[in-house]
């Protein structure tokens, strides 16, 4: 368990306050918590905050580089009323507690920024769980090389992205940084003369450069309605959240002809698939064909803490298993953690992206038939100059960033 922060006195009887009973969201200690507990997530990282309500004790937990620590308990009266102080915070029914809400929140952090937090809300046995998603503006305002970017997949990503018309895809799990890619890339696009619209479910993070609407069900302001209303916009690059059906296949096929650039992401393992699962969803393959720029998959890997990362020797049927059947050499040493302070005795402090990128060549347009052979499509790619993931997990490794335990949790099972 770790120790609250300095900035809040005694907040162990803050807690203890819990112990009488009732406690109203309104009364000065539940607002002493809710912002302990924004400022130090703020300072810990965390990328999310989970309010976990149990019989005896409720769990507070923060999500920090992709793992979630444990951080304090609260007797379940305290966090009801801290429950009820975001969610008052966050412009939703307190009264309601039996139907899952979302809402927003801005704030600053200590360093003066303004952070955007996501919340939603369900109800469980012993009340409503909270988990508050925070969207720090640090973390999109990144440039490629800062993501992870090699070199090399930073020039072949940056020739995908500056065509004038097409289908650029971005592919993997939830969590594998999409949205982080995504919106670095339209940063980097937005020039005063070009107009960048999105439409996402929701908007993650409020950029000024773009012109960004959010999906709407209940008013049937569906991903594909939002693109038709796109493209009466005049626009010159379209961002779509996620392809998910083919409807919004459809209009986003629509808008690659009719002259535009369009990102969007989909959820496949690697960059092969994306084309099967265009296919699966009933886009014909020779569409496919005439708009599929390129497919760029991802993961995330945390990285060791440079504060104390020891060296280690890498094992030679590990590194094997891990490159095979590349060719690159085994690194003499390689980056092994450790734990201190800084990294919270994890031995590991941020994340970086591993990629795979597909670039549609001639051969590979080919290819993308209507009876595509996934293995035989992905051999060609390989042919044709892609990397796989795991050889940019291997020079993630060679460059001391990180072990071959983290990206083995990122990568599909490894033959030894």
């Amino acid at each position: 368990m770790l120790e609250p922060a300095s900035g809040i006195l005694n907040f162990e009887q803050l807690v203890e306050l819990g112990r009488r009973g009732e406690l109203s969201a309104d009364e000065r200690p539940i607002v002493q918590i809710v912002d302990w507990l924004l400022q130090y997530a703020f300072s810990q990282r965390a990328s999310d905050i989970h309010l976990e309500p149990r019989r005896e004790q409720g769990q507070i937990r923060f999500r920090i580089d992709g793992v979630l620590h444990a951080i304090y308990q609260l007797p379940p009266a305290v966090m009801g009323a801290v429950t009820s102080r975001i969610k008052i915070l966050g412009r939703m029914d307190v009264a309601e507690k039996r139907r899952p809400q979302d809402g927003r929140i801005k704030t600053r952090s200590p360093a003066g920024r303004e952070i955007e937090l996501r919340l939603s809300t369900m109800p469980t046995a012993f009340g409503e769980k909270c988990v508050l998603r925070i969207f720090d503006p640090d973390t999109t305002a990144k440039d490629f090389t800062q993501l992870g970017f090699a070199s090399e997949e930073e020039t072949i990503w940056r020739s995908m992205i500056v065509q004038p018309h097409g289908i650029v895809l971005v592919t993997g799990p939830t969590g594998s940084g999409k949205t982080t890619t995504l919106y670095t890339t339209l940063r980097y696009l937005a020039a005063p003369e070009v107009n960048v619209c999105t439409i996402e479910d929701p908007i993650e993070m409020v950029v000024p450069e773009l012109n960004q609407m959010q999906v709407q069900p209940a008013i049937d302001l569906t991903f594909a309605q939002g693109i038709r209303t796109l493209l009466r916009q005049d626009p010159d690059i379209i961002m779509i959240g996620e392809i998910r059906d083919l409807e919004t296949a459809q209009m986003a096929v629509q808008a690659a002809l009719t002259g535009h650039l369009v990102l969007s992401t989909l959820h496949t393992n690697d960059a092969v698939s994306a084309i099967t699962r265009l296919l699966d969803l009933g886009i014909p393959h020779y569409l496919i064909q005439n708009v599929l720029i390129g497919v760029m998959a991802q993961r995330l890997t945390r990285t060791l803490c440079p504060h104390c990362k020891e060296n280690a020797r890498m094992d030679d049927g590990l590194w094997e298993a891990l490159v095979r059947p590349w060719s690159l050499p085994k690194p003499e040493a390689v980056g092994a953690p450790h734990g201190c302070p800084e990294c919270r005795n994890t031995g590991y402090l941020g994340r970086v992206g591993l990629y795979e990128l597909l670039r549609i060549t001639p051969e590979l347009r080919r290819l993308c038939q209507a009876d595509v052979d996934e293995d035989a499509l992905r051999h060609a790619a390989f042919e044709q100059g892609m990397r796989p993931l795991r050889i940019s997990a291997a020079l993630q490794i060679i460059a001391g960033l990180t072990t071959f335990e983290e990206v083995a949790q990122s990568l599909p099972p490894l033959e030894h």
